[in-house]
């Protein structure tokens, strides 16, 4: 009678792509842990709070959210391979129709009429990019002219004679959103019980890493509105929709190479549209977030540029959600801080130098002399900044959010990977051509 010897099974080896992942999961927490040991030690050892508090993190959050729900609408488009540089001027359209709607409804009627506004710039650069293959570059920089001006123009015919009104702003929104404070978190309620404010107490307490991290905690669990959460909530559904759905992977395909895609069977114009569409809706819907929760009115010139700041997170982000984020909350922090403290923007001084010194070493020890050597020197001139003085002109804290984002976008530029057909004209029947 014969024998068969059982071999052991073993489990199956992960893919690269699900190691890739967790990897850069590892690197993301790893990097994010070590930017706030370094944060808590340039708080302790200059003593500006503001670099940690909870109010200083609560306004990074309402900062950033017109910039992540814009990037993420930047990086809808750029993976169905449409550059969208046109994300300012639909974050406009959103501001005009989110303060009219909101002005006449409410809040929440404010909130959908932004991404209808949002969503019409973005069919308008669809249908230039997609039918008349119009170079998406000129196409973008038309959309932001066109959305200036006909804002101005619907200005004109909406606001004239309403009292509290002009040409150059909307009356005020009617009502406000609704907002909550995580219990025991953050002290909300339950169930009509007021609960312990936990990471306030710990806040409190100035301990190193462990008051900071607590900062940052309530900073995210208070006094939050439910735009915000809604804001925050399309991160993860963007990572599952694009990389986990059969949609996101026909969208995905479309930006890199649409002329396989299409031998599949995919409708890439059909695709592109959508992307586009939805990447416009995102901007309007960002552009209606500086309505509802940050001014309570439309103002011409509102948005101030935050839709190319967008488009820098999406790049800094290398076209992923995550990144976006990332991106996104640099930018913010940045902002947030230099409205709160005139001391904490020069203690951000240190705090700079020591990881622009930081990056030479880890550029150093991959034998990349040159862009060490000129971080190594950045740094040394920042370190001389901030020892030879004690506050930083107010011209310069007006500019630090776009400084910092530069510079870091110009340090992250090592690594990154756009989709390889993103910006490409494309024709139906054409030969692959990349």
């Amino acid at each position: 009678m014969s024998t068969i010897a059982a071999t052991p099974l073993s489990a199956p080896a992960p893919s690269p792509a699900a190691s890739a992942k967790r990897n850069r999961l590892r690197v993301a927490f790893l990097v994010g842990g070590l930017v706030l040991v370094v944060l808590s030690f340039v708080r302790s050892v200059t003593g500006a709070n503001d670099l940690t508090s909870s109010g200083t993190f609560s306004a990074t959050l309402r900062v950033s959210m017109p910039l992540l729900l814009a990037g993420l609408g930047g990086l809808y488009a750029e993976r169905a391979g449409v550059v969208n540089i046109g994300l300012e001027g639909m974050m406009i359209m959103g501001t005009w129709f989110g303060a009219w709607a909101g002005w006449h409804f409410g809040p929440w009627p404010g909130a959908a009429a932004g991404l209808f506004g949002g969503a019409l710039g973005g069919l308008i650069h669809a249908v230039a990019t997609v039918t008349f293959d119009v170079n998406h570059i000129v196409s973008g920089v038309a959309i932001n002219i066109l959305a200036a001006g006909v804002t101005r123009f619907l200005s004109v015919v909406a606001y004239t004679n309403v009292p509290g009104a002009g040409v150059t702003q909307s009356p005020s929104v009617r009502g406000t959103l609704p907002r909550i404070d995580l219990p025991v978190l953050a002290g909300g309620r339950l169930f009509g019980w007021r609960s312990p404010d936990m990471l306030g107490w710990f806040e409190h307490r100035h301990w190193f890493f462990l008051s900071d991290t607590a900062g940052m905690g309530k900073g995210f669990s208070s006094n939050l509105s439910w735009l915000t959460i809604l804001a925050v909530l399309f991160v993860p559904l963007t990572a599952w929709l694009l990389w986990r759905t059969a949609f996101g992977l026909r969208l995905r395909s479309v930006g890199e190479h649409p002329v396989a895609a299409e031998s599949l069977g995919v409708p890439v114009y059909r695709m592109k549209y959508i992307a586009v569409t939805i990447s416009g809706a995102l901007a309007g819907l960002g552009g209606a977030f500086l309505v509802l929760e940050e001014a309570g009115i439309y103002r011409e010139g509102q948005t101030a540029g935050r839709g190319f700041i967008a488009l820098a997170a999406l790049i800094f982000g290398n076209w992923r959600p995550g990144g976006v984020t990332m991106g996104a909350g640099l930018f913010g922090y940045a902002d947030a801080l230099q409205l709160r403290s005139d001391r904490a923007i020069h203690a951000l001084l240190l705090f700079v130098a020591i990881l622009l010194i930081m990056g030479a070493l880890w550029f150093i020890s991959r034998r990349k002399f040159v862009p060490g050597t000129v971080l190594a020197a950045i740094s040394a001139a920042t370190f001389i900044w901030f020892f030879a003085s004690k506050t930083v002109p107010n011209e310069f804290i007006t500019i630090t959010p776009y400084v910092v984002t530069l510079l870091v976008l110009a340090i992250a530029a090592q690594r990154l990977r756009p989709p390889a057909a993103d910006g490409r004209p494309y024709r139906k029947g054409q030969e692959a051509d990349i």
